[in-house]
């Protein structure tokens, strides 16, 4: 297939494999290999067993950032175009949004704390009132989780509730602003010429909002560049890889887990190899 996703999984005890897996097939020619470990040159010695021929036809490999998967390609597939799965690169920015989030709630439960401490009553009553409006209403709920979400598409309690935090920390409000802004890069633009500057743009916004967290993404956005915009191309994800790794954990479901993990790549190899 000239379309492929590769992606780590575990069978039993932890133990990671390498699968691969082609983008046009559903179910039977899926499985272009299953690669013990995700050392780089454990992987391209078994690829290489595959022909040259075969291998240079291949044109697009989709993947999230993991680096030696990514070297891993590049040596085993030199004419392919290396993919960064959108949804890894947008959960890396939303992991940022979190700890920034969760830093300021610690700050407010300390603040709380030495408040409590040699309080009076009507200071403990306002110290609670405190802790009740910018704490706890501030936190997500699963029924309305504000910050992983499009708030312009969102409910007006979303948006109420959104305001809380907002207004008693306008770095939240800054860093949700940046989250949301990659979001509609990736779901708004269509074509790579226009991703380059919006992306540039993103980056330098990162930068002066000066957020340890949000720096740290935008250098591993950075050090992937080219992988990003090739998103773009083809708006190409890794969904087939990890739809192909929940078929692998429903079936080891279905028998109690793996206790003999050679004959489970047997079985496997029959249905989908």
């Amino acid at each position: 297939s000239p379309r492929l996703s590769f992606d780590e999984t575990s069978f039993s005890d932890g133990e990671l494999y390498t699968i691969v897996i082609n983008k046009d097939a559903m179910e039977q020619g899926a499985i272009v290999s299953i690669i013990a470990g995700t050392k780089t040159w454990d992987i391209v010695e078994i690829l290489w067993l595959i022909s040259s021929e075969l291998r240079e036809q291949v044109e697009e490999i989709t993947m999230d950032l993991f680096p030696t998967m990514r070297k891993a390609a590049r040596f085993s597939f030199p004419n392919a175009a290396l993919v960064a799965d959108r949804f890894h690169v947008q959960k890396l920015v939303l992991d940022a949004l979190q700890e920034l989030r969760i830093c300021f709630r610690w700050d407010s439960l300390n603040e709380v704390n030495r408040k409590k401490a040699g309080a009076k009553l009507r200071e403990w009553t306002m110290s609670l009132k405190f802790l009740r409006t910018v704490i706890l209403e501030s936190s997500c709920s699963p029924e309305v989780d504000i910050f992983f979400s499009n708030l312009r598409r969102s409910g007006q309690v979303a948006k109420i509730r959104a305001k809380i935090p907002f207004n008693h920390y306008p770095d939240i409000e800054t860093a949700y602003n940046l989250t949301h802004r990659l979001r509609m890069i990736y779901s708004h633009t269509k074509e790579k010429g226009k991703a380059l500057p919006k992306l540039a743009l993103w980056y330098n916004d990162v930068e002066k909002a000066g957020y340890e967290s949000f720096r740290t993404i935008a250098e591993t956005i950075q050090a992937n560049y080219d992988q990003i915009l090739n998103f773009f191309n083809n708006r190409s994800t890794n969904t087939s890889a990890e739809s192909f790794n929940a078929k692998i954990k429903a079936f080891r479901g279905q028998l109690r887990g793996v206790s003999d993990v050679k004959y489970f790549l047997f079985r496997l190899t029959n249905i989908y190899a």
